[in-house]
């Protein structure tokens, strides 16, 4: 149910009042939290969002990437559930509980779509490429994007199930999982590198690369990419929040 809407103009931030309409758990410590979408609000994949919750009777403000697509009716963000009081308290939430969102802000959305896309990330950081690639399959787009994404194990891998579908709808989307703590694992292993980068993203250099993670994954990925003298027009960077 949504309570309250304000500024409803298309593209600019709305702020509404509005309760969790359900709640996706995706790993052992990652969950999704959706809301219904309210009339009017309109966004770019891969965008983010504020959302206000209380906590002890007081409000508290934090801000995520919108992982849903624009194609959807409601709005997701995904979180890791951390020790943090905010975290702790976004675990208890339950559909019917109360909270206030503004949105939606961010430049880390697709350049047109027939831009091809190369795609590193890791963990959570993943958040607003899977807004993109839903919203690129949902709407039948041409982008082609192949993405590396780095977890510790296969258990870790956000929305894995997800993702093995989006390639079968998607023939445009490639997504290739590195894992770093899994000496079974059969495909990719070790740590994202230039060298990685080169031998499974071979066009690379007539890609834009889309980099997302905390900062020290993406002070590799774009020291990586200037190793392989990518220009820095072609380097789009979203410094990634949500694992407080």
């Amino acid at each position: 149910m949504i309570f309250e809407v304000a500024h409803e103009q298309a593209g600019r931030p709305m702020v509404w009042e509005t309760a969790v309409s359900e709640v996706v758990p995706r790993t052992k410590d990652v969950k999704s939290f959706r809301f219904p979408k309210p009339e009017g609000f309109q966004y770019k994949a891969g965008q983010w969002m504020y959302i206000n919750i209380r906590i002890e009777g007081v409000q508290k403000l934090h801000h995520f990437t919108i992982s849903s697509s624009p194609t959807e009716n409601y709005i997701e963000f995904t979180k890791k559930i951390t020790d943090s009081q905010y975290s702790q308290a976004l675990d208890k939430m339950k559909p019917g509980d109360w909270a206030k969102i503004n949105a939606p802000f961010g430049e880390f959305t697709l350049g047109g779509e027939n831009e091809k896309i190369g795609a590193l990330t890791g963990g959570i950081g993943i958040t607003p490429l899977m807004s993109i690639c839903r919203y690129c399959t949902d709407k039948k787009l041409p982008t082609s994007i192949v993405m590396l994404y780095s977890n510790k194990t296969e258990n870790e891998i956000v929305f894995k199930d997800e993702l093995d579908e989006i390639q079968k709808m998607n023939p445009n989307i490639v997504i290739k999982n590195v894992l770093t703590r899994e000496p079974e694992w059969k495909g990719l292993k070790g740590h994202i590198d230039a060298d990685m980068i080169k031998a499974q993203i071979p066009d690379y250099k007539e890609r834009v690369f889309y980099i997302c993670g905390p900062p020290s994954l993406n002070q590799a990925m774009k020291k990586a990419l200037e190793g392989l003298n990518l220009r820095e027009d072609r380097i789009k960077l979203e410094e990634f929040t949500g694992y407080q």
